[in-house]
């Protein structure tokens, strides 16, 4: 009877599949793999960086230039992020009729809110990568490219990152 290299359970010789490891490493071995392609290292280290720079962000984000508890110490620069999200066929179709008949659109007012959140988390993470501490002044602009059947929603958030003399309590 074999024991497998890996981590030296007994195997019988029909078990060992010719390489001297037990089913379970084998398969273990063989998800590694799977996972440490090249692409799948890269997107892992996308993911880490992301998770890192969202660490860093801080959540003092203002759509004024100053508040009562904030002392600015020094404005760094503007900053910006921009977001494109597509509306789907079935949205357009549904904003039409609510034109024409009146009434709310969730799945639009759904992409609304959408493309604001993500659009402040990449401002946030604007304001890491240049040592922000703040980001004042937010502003958020909307606008909708549309033609040859198509929709897409563009929002750029602005805003001025700066550091703090202390943080608000």
């Amino acid at each position: 009877m074999a024991v497998c290299k890996q981590c030296d359970v007994k195997i019988g010789f029909m078990e060992s599949g010719g390489d001297g490891l037990c089913p379970k490493c084998r398969k273990e071995n063989i998800q590694a793999a799977k996972e440490n392609t090249p692409a799948n290292i890269e997107k892992r280290k996308q993911e880490e960086e992301n998770q890192r720079l969202s660490e860093l962000a801080k959540d003092i984000i203002v759509t004024t230039e100053s508040a009562t508890d904030m002392q600015i110490d020094k404005r760094i620069d503007v900053i910006t992020a921009e977001c494109v999200f597509g509306l789907n066929v079935l949205q357009d179709i549904f904003s039409a009729t609510r034109d024409i008949f009146g009434g709310r659109s969730a799945a639009t007012q759904n992409s609304l809110r959408d493309a604001r959140k993500f659009a402040m988390e990449e401002l946030k993470k604007e304001a890491a990568l240049v040592g922000a501490d703040a980001v004042v002044g937010i502003d958020l602009d909307y606008s909708e490219f549309s033609g040859n059947g198509k929709s897409m929603l563009f929002l750029v958030a602005s805003g001025t990152a700066v550091t703090l003399k202390s943080y608000p309590q």
